[in-house]
């Protein structure tokens, strides 16, 4: 199962067999669906669209087909080379384009690439898009441009820049107050472009920016998922370098976590929880996050009068419910930010920015300002998938299994009890089910997880 076609875009493993993994077969095949689909969705003369890529080594070559794939179907392209999710998610509307592509897979080590695909808004698909794209790709009904009709690529290099001054542009970010600050910031770039992206957004605040692995060269020097296991390193330089604070960001810097001047995680949990205390402190109002998203969250919001709902997992699905319950700040507790007043894209520099506008107005360390906010542990674990699981047997054999308690089913199986929860579902964007689980204390959450993995594959055997 190394080819995924999901609601997150087509991700998969380079090299392999056709249809099994994302070959440059794949890459066309899902470039020409998406063309396709833009061109009946659109119904115009001109079509353009937007394609960025983060540093992983395979982006080059995965962007050279997709570009002139939709080239061959006479749609131009403006080509961003090295950028960020939420920079081409910004330059579609800028660009006034009918679409975008991001050659990204996130978090997942540098043998996976994935095109993820964006509407005339700078959005991502939904479900209903997305499964026409997929049926397109598996149908023979492509038609392609004729000699005369072929589209052009032109390169444009400046929507980092463009984005910098978009975010330094927001009401809420206090360019002068984080300047007087002079704060002293590490960033693990994990060498990909949250390494250009994120510095030059600090020295445009006039931080003072140790850089920690930010050469955009996608030879990734630990796991690219943001976890306290993977960033020793950072911890060491925050130390060494009696820093104010560390930054660590995913190859597309669309996930943002925080460590304090004592090298210890933030918790990713917290960003958007400390980000939306900002927010909700200035501009009152309602929150979303995923169901697999920290409870702090409706705390804070509460705490200013505002009301707190919680969505299916996938930025898609936490965006539909913002723009539903007209929130204010939004996004999901895997580090991303989405600040509708930016955009409806999950955003580190946006992230970035208000949380420095945050320390600079409360004049505290980050280590004080996480004992500002509610104490919740969180314990993320996964089981791989094998062909024989059955998982949709398995979720609803929990659920029946814990009928007696509050469930929710919208994704996954949901169970919440008074002091602690647990949310059992298959990944979009890897095989595996993840278990996640929240509770008063770390012991108390891994303690949750391991009895509901021990449950799992009891039920498991009992299905097989």
């Amino acid at each position: 199962m190394t080819l995924i076609k999901s609601i997150s875009g087509i991700r998969g493993t380079i090299g392999g067999q056709v249809g099994e993994n994302l070959t440059p077969i794949d890459a066309v095949k899902f470039a020409a669906a998406y063309g396709t689909w833009l061109k009946q969705h659109r119904e115009k003369e001109n079509y353009r669209v937007v394609v960025g890529r983060d540093a992983r080594i395979s982006g080059k070559m995965i962007q050279d087909l997709v570009m002139n794939t939709l080239v061959g179907l006479g749609i131009h392209v403006i080509d961003l080379g090295l950028s960020t999710t939420p920079t081409v998610e910004v330059a579609v509307p800028m660009e006034h384009a009918d679409g975008g592509i991001i050659l990204t897979a996130s978090h997942n080590p540098k043998q996976w690439n994935a095109l993820k695909l964006l509407n005339e808004k700078g959005e991502f698909l939904d479900a209903v898009e997305g499964a026409k794209i997929l049926e397109l790709a598996e149908s023979n009904t492509m038609n392609f441009a004729d000699v005369d009709s072929l589209g052009k690529i032109t390169k444009n290099k400046a929507y980092i820049d463009l984005h910098i001054i978009e975010v330094l542009d927001l009401p809420l970010v206090t360019v002068k107050p984080i300047e007087a600050a002079r704060f002293r910031v590490v960033v693990d770039g994990v060498n990909s472009t949250g390494g250009i992206a994120i510095p030059l957004l600090l020295e445009r605040l006039g931080v003072d920016v140790i850089k920690l692995y930010c050469e955009p060269n996608g030879h990734f020097p630990h796991n690219p998922e943001p976890l306290k296991e993977h960033l020793t390193d950072l911890s060491d330089a925050v130390k060494k370098h009696k820093a104010d604070f560390g930054i660590v960001v995913d190859p597309d810097v669309d996930r943002l976590a925080f460590m304090d001047e004592n090298g210890e995680m933030f918790g990713e949990e917290y960003t958007l929880v400390a980000c939306a205390d900002y927010v909700l402190s200035r501009t009152p109002g309602n929150t979303v996050s995923n169901m697999s998203s920290t409870r702090a969250l409706r705390d804070v919001t509460e705490k200013y009068g505002g009301t707190y709902e919680a969505s299916a997992v996938g930025e898609v699905n936490v965006v539909k419910l913002m723009k539903k319950n007209k929130v204010v700040i939004g996004g999901e507790g895997n580090g991303g930010i989405i600040y509708p007043e930016s955009h409806y894209g999950r955003d580190a520099l946006v992230g970035v920015a208000l949380f420095l506008s945050l320390l600079a107005d409360k004049n505290i360390s980050v280590s004080e300002l996480r004992k500002t906010y509610p104490n919740y542990f969180m314990s993320k674990k996964k089981i791989e998938l094998t062909p024989d699981l059955d998982v949709d047997g398995i979720l609803k054999a929990m659920e029946e299994r814990y009928q007696n308690e509050q469930i929710t089913t919208i994704d996954g199986v949901k169970i919440d009890f008074p002091e602690s929860w647990a949310h059992l579902r298959k990944s979009n964007t890897e095989p595996i089910i993840r278990i996640y689980t929240e509770a008063k204390s770390q012991q108390e959450a891994d303690t949750l997880a391991d009895k509901f993995i021990e449950e799992i594959g009891h039920v498991a055997n009992a299905l097989v």
